[in-house]
């Protein structure tokens, strides 16, 4: 398979020799591919110095981009003869840019550079034919950048990290207790105040050690456009969070009323500087309603429906005690007629449920959404084990399949002692390519309502970039396996093989200046002794 990763679904060499890509071949993009001819002309054109200027149809020594309608929309066919040159079809745009993803592969460690890094010449690719496709239409990547600010720069970098693994789906994080990342022209102290802490737990958060160097950033609504923009070059689709009811101390912090203030005075919270469940959850009055109301407004003009069908508000660990204590609260589910707090929350769900259908948008949240009733057209992120996807799919929910136990990419990639602040389950290279997204005896029916699975990385203990690099790489190229390729039953998946394409794959995660854990154990500058983590003991829960 020519060391591709993800592996794709059929790949036959044609002959032993190659064609070779040089200062004489052209680049041939059709109707609907010009965005991935740019790609590839920006990329390849950077990595090797070739001009790769527009050919035309028959011209031969070509990279031929062509939409081909019969194929599966996200499917591409790369076939590479020695005259011709390559030949790229795809049933979309999207399944044309994953067939360019596979191509720079093809070309070596060399083509993730963006310089060349040897003398000009030739470039060789293997005569081929590849026919390909995802196995599943949801391939994300979840990152929570509320507790760890990332630049802009960031974010685009993660961007290309994805495309380069097929993934296509972004769950971009942007708000919770410990931060707002996101303008909000009609309330300003969402950033002004909400976007910054005075300090930061160091470690999880039953350490003593506390950075207390100020900690925030936000993303202007430019920055916003940008990101969205730049994902959509790239087929991925941007899934926005604004964590409610739960998660929201740094909105009420910058906003008092937004809190239960019959039962605490919230003008003494500040942006919260540790870790865990916070019990400060919003209050359900209209003043709430209507406040969060015209900050998805915002949101929908900033990420538009054709790219971000979804969005997530979140949903998770709402803690119900305030809402217990609170004769606001009570007044409120009497007058409602509802019975319990969950259903207070379940009643909050599904308000904005309808608010966002009525605009053409879908709610999606994590599992907790399910407790008091779910609304009718949400769907359901499932993270506490495969249970919540179960009953979701099972009630004809639409689900992704993102469960701690397997791909929260936080947690630690080995029990030894020298894993940077360890949190959660060992999670190692091997158990990420063993897991499986459909759960075992589901109906046929409700699997059909699995979108697909995401891996989920939460920043608690992710300070920077290199840090995240470090959690990330190298499971998210097994992840992506998972994601994209018709991989046997767990048990009788090829590690050993996966392993063997992974040596030439860490050469490309070199080239891009990727700070992976090495297969070795972490480097000297990657461990962090001495600073308390979260180990669980015992083996994961698989439901």
């Amino acid at each position: 398979m020519h060391q591709l990763i993800p592996a794709p679904v059929r790949a036959e060499t044609t002959d032993r020799s190659a064609f070779l890509l040089d200062g004489a071949t052209t680049l041939t993009a059709r109707a609907g591919t010009e965005s991935t001819g740019r790609w590839l002309r920006t990329t390849l054109g950077a990595a090797f110095g070739l001009p790769l200027v527009p050919g035309g149809e028959g011209t031969g020594n070509t990279v031929d981009l062509r939409i081909d309608p019969a194929r599966e929309p996200e499917g591409y066919r790369l076939t590479v003869t020695p005259g011709g040159g390559v030949e790229i079809s795809g049933g979309s745009a999207a399944g044309v840019f994953w067939g360019a993803q596979t191509l720079r592969q093809l070309l070596g460690p060399e083509a993730f550079r963006r310089a060349p890094v040897g003398p000009a010449g030739p470039r060789a690719v293997p005569l081929l034919d590849i026919e390909d496709g995802p196995r599943f239409g949801w391939r994300g990547l979840m990152l929570d950048v509320a507790r760890h600010f990332m630049p802009t720069d960031d974010v685009l970098r993660y961007l290309d990290l994805m495309a380069a693994h097929k993934l296509n789906v972004f769950h971009f994080h942007l708000t919770d207790d410990q931060g707002w990342r996101i303008e909000i022209k009609r309330h300003p102290r969402l950033t002004e105040t909400g976007a910054w802490r005075a300090r930061t737990r160091y470690g999880h958060r039953a350490s003593d050690l506390w950075d207390e160097t100020p900690h925030g950033g936000y993303y202007t609504q430019d920055d916003i456009r940008e990101i969205v923009a730049y994902a959509a070059e790239r087929h991925i689709r941007v899934v926005p969070e604004i964590d409610i009811p739960g998660h929201s101390q740094a909105a009420i912090s910058a906003y008092p009323e937004l809190g239960n203030t019959d039962v605490i005075d919230t003008s003494a919270l500040s942006v919260w500087d540790t870790w865990g469940v916070n019990p400060n959850v919003l209050a359900p009055t209209d003043n709430t309603l209507r406040f969060f109301e015209g900050v998805f407004e915002e949101i929908l003009d900033l990420f538009p429906a054709d790219t971000s069908p979804f969005i997530h508000i979140g949903g998770d660990e709402c803690l119900k005690d305030q809402w217990k204590q609170s004769p606001a609260a009570q007044a409120r589910m009497a007058g409602l007629g509802l019975t319990g707090e969950d259903e207070l929350q379940s009643w909050f769900i599904r308000h904005f449920d309808g608010w966002l259908t009525a605009r053409g948008r879908r709610l999606i949240g994590w599992d907790e959404i399910l407790e008091g009733g779910l609304a009718e057209g949400a769907a359901v992120s499932s993270w506490r084990g495969y249970a919540g996807g179960i009953a979701a799919a099972e009630a004809g929910h639409d689900v992704v399949m993102c469960p701690e136990q397997q791909v929260y990419l936080d947690h630690r990639q080995d029990g030894g002692p020298d894993e940077p602040m360890p949190i959660g389950y060992v999670r190692t290279l091997e158990d990420v390519y063993r897991f499986e997204p459909v759960p075992p005896g589901l109906s046929e029916e409700a699997a059909a309502h699995i979108l697909g699975t995401q891996a989920n990385v939460w920043t608690e203990v992710m300070q920077n970039r290199a840090r995240v690099d470090y959690q990330v790489f190298p499971r998210l190229a097994a992840f992506a396996e998972v994601a994209w390729s018709p991989l046997p039953a767990p048990a009788e998946r090829d590690f050993a093989a996966f392993e063997r394409r992974m040596a030439a794959h860490y050469a490309r995660l070199d080239a891009l200046g990727v700070g992976y854990r090495p297969p070795g154990g972490p480097l000297p500058w990657q461990r962090r002794p001495g600073v308390l983590g979260r180990p669980i003991e015992g083996p994961p829960p698989h439901v």
